[in-house]
Formats: structure tokens, sequence, C-alpha cells
């Protein structure tokens, strides 16, 4: 298990415990990955740095100055 950080611009879309499904995605040269339906997006990983679980649960929404941000728990 890992933790991972993703970014959420509105506060409320999701709580602590909550289940969510995470899409992948590919940019030249990194992966991102949303929590579905498009609620938050993570930063870029490298190949070696992959998220390969599609659903995690949600420990913690922190929100400082810069925004929301939603620290999601995932099996890889």
């Amino acid at each position: 298990m890992r933790v991972e950080r993703f970014k959420m611009e509105r506060p409320g879309l999701v709580k602590p415990g909550e289940e969510v499904r995470i899409t992948e995605r590919f940019s030249p040269g990194s992966w991102y990955y949303i929590i579905e339906p498009t609620i938050a997006m993570s930063g870029c990983y490298k190949t070696k740095d992959r998220i390969l679980s599609t659903k995690g649960t949600v420990k913690e929404v922190e929100e400082n100055d810069r925004g929301f941000y939603i620290m999601v728990e995932v099996e890889n």
C-alpha cells in the first residue's frame, strides 16, 4: 500500500473513507491520474512510479493556501 496525493479544485467532492476510481492517462514521457468522475488530478509520474491500481480509499482531505488535496491509499 502507498498513499498518493491528488489536487481537487472544490471542497466537499469526497470524504475520508470513500472508495474512488482512478483512471490512468499517458502524456509524452510521463503518466498522470484522474479520480473519476473528474474529481481530482495527480501530478506526473515516471513509468517506474506508476499507480497500478484502478481504485483507492480516501485517507485525508486537506486544504491549504494553494487549494484542496486528497490523500488516497492505493495498492501497488
